[in-house]
């Protein structure tokens, strides 16, 4: 893995921009979901769930990229120099709770239908990475790019999910860092739930044509580790 390049080029604009005090603070992606097909030339939307920031007035930006084999994002926050004290914080800044938000990938180039990866720094020691200043970039997944005509039905998705049921037994798999109550997606084959505690887990979700524990909106898994 590569490490997670920080921008100091592009990024020295924006805090500019923003604030002469602001200062850089890298997060991780927990979760990220995208569509499967897209058109050629045309940005997309990509949902992503970060890690939050301890700050007074953090501004988050997505930090998309893309070369001629994938799409990265490497999100950070811009923070101010407030001196807050944060209860537990052991560095400069402290992961406090997970933020669902969403950033835009950058048109892909496509003669012809290709496939191009979906990147975003992840780290299992999000402290020690935080200190370091970088993390490891990884990949989620892949979305195929054509030239038109793209299926805007099936989202590919990607990240850390833990397996909880409800008082009926129905398997969800939650994203890490999201408790909300539609947060959870109810997964396709119900019997396939070994290992699903807190594993990097790849699929897509999709509309079923029957209902799965009375809903059709489903997480098809694709492979986890």
């Amino acid at each position: 893995m590569r490490p997670a390049v920080l921008a100091t080029l592009c990024l020295g604009a924006l805090v500019a921009c923003d604030s002469t005090s602001s200062q850089i603070s890298p997060v991780t992606v927990q979760w990220m979901d995208w569509p499967a097909e897209v058109n050629a030339g045309e940005p997309f939307r990509t949902r992503i769930v970060v890690w939050g920031v301890c700050a007074l007035n953090p501004r988050f930006r997505a930090g998309a990229s893309a070369d001629q084999s994938a799409v990265t994002f490497a999100p950070y926050f811009l923070i101010d120099d407030d001196h807050i004290l944060c209860l537990g914080a052991t560095a400069q800044t402290l992961v406090v709770t997970a933020l669902d938000t969403a950033g835009t990938a950058p048109g892909l180039l496509a003669p012809f239908s290709r496939t191009y990866e979906m990147r975003a720094t992840t780290s299992a020691n999000v402290s020690a990475a935080a200190l370091l200043g970088s993390f490891p970039v990884r990949t989620f997944g892949e979305v195929t790019v054509r030239t038109s005509g793209s299926d805007a039905t099936r989202r590919n998705a990607a990240g850390v999910v833990y397996l909880e049921r409800d008082t009926a037994g129905c398997a969800r798999v939650r994203p890490l860092g999201l408790y909300t109550q539609g947060a959870a997606l109810v997964l396709e084959d119900q019997a396939d739930t070994a290992g699903l505690s807190n594993a990097f887990a790849r699929g897509y979700i999709y509309e079923a044509a029957a209902p799965v524990c009375g809903e059709t909106r489903v997480f098809h898994l694709v492979s986890m580790n």
